[in-house]
């Protein structure tokens, strides 16, 4: 059984995280695969959704708390973590956006990239926690991917309590965009990809661009940024070209 399942389906790219018997509970290399994956997705695809495969989303890393034989030095441990830094960075970076859908469980690194992908969608009976110290982990692995998302007192509650939050709790943190009941959830789904694909091709990854960078910029810089690449991408031919 493949670890990750992959569905092209026009331009949107289907990719299912497909170890239900353990939660979706990934190993490094499953990490890695899903980085490759969302790295070459622009070659095909305008948007990514992310799902979990059974009844989780993905309860963190699996052998999580384990330790080496023979401690490595700090920048072996560095370069160990890469693997996961990498995947957040990969969601990040790519130029089209992905939809994360959490049906259940998202713990740990499942935590942690549905807050990293750009929209998260949330069952009602889904759930959120960082229970990494529980497992004597420093979380700055999941915290990064917290940083431009969830407010400080919220990073701090779900870190230090490890506590399950409700959907509702995780939309107020900023991880979900919206909550939705469970039997709603694929068609909610639909409806969003639908919405989104109205655009051109050319807008969804520009937007995707300014809501990436733009947060980050002082104010005047921001405004002057929006207001140049709204003149570029308004004025491309491809703008006035009909999907399809």
């Amino acid at each position: 059984m493949p670890d990750i399942l992959t569905k092209q389906d026009g331009p949107v790219l289907h990719i299912t995280i497909n170890q239900p018997e353990r939660g979706n509970a990934v190993t490094d290399d499953m990490v890695r695969e899903l980085s490759r994956l969302i790295a070459e997705a622009p070659k095909t695809s305008d948007i990514v959704v992310l799902r979990g495969a059974g009844k989780d989303f993905c309860v963190g890393r699996a052998g999580m708390g384990a330790r080496p034989e023979v401690e490595p030095t700090a920048f072996a441990r560095r370069n160990f973590s890469d693997v996961v830094f990498d995947a957040y960075g990969a969601m990040r970076n790519c130029p089209i956006p992905i939809v994360a859908v959490v049906q259940g469980g998202a713990h740990g690194f499942g935590c942690a990239i549905a807050a990293a992908c750009d929209i998260t969608l949330a069952s009602d009976k889904a759930s959120f926690s960082v229970p990494e110290m529980a497992h004597q982990i420093m979380p700055t692995m999941v915290m990064s991917s917290f940083v431009d998302r969830v407010p400080r007192k919220a990073m701090a509650y779900l870190v230090y309590s490890m506590f399950e939050v409700s959907p509702e709790r995780a939309l107020s943190y900023g991880i979900v965009s919206d909550v939705v009941p469970s039997a709603q959830l694929e068609a909610t789904v639909s409806k969003l990809i639908a919405a989104m694909l109205k655009a051109p091709t050319i807008s969804i990854r520009a937007a995707k661009e300014y809501i990436r960078t733009g947060p980050d910029m002082p104010v005047a810089g921001a405004i002057e940024y929006a207001r140049n690449l709204h003149a570029t991408i308004n004025s491309a031919a491809e703008i006035r070209k009909p999907r399809g």
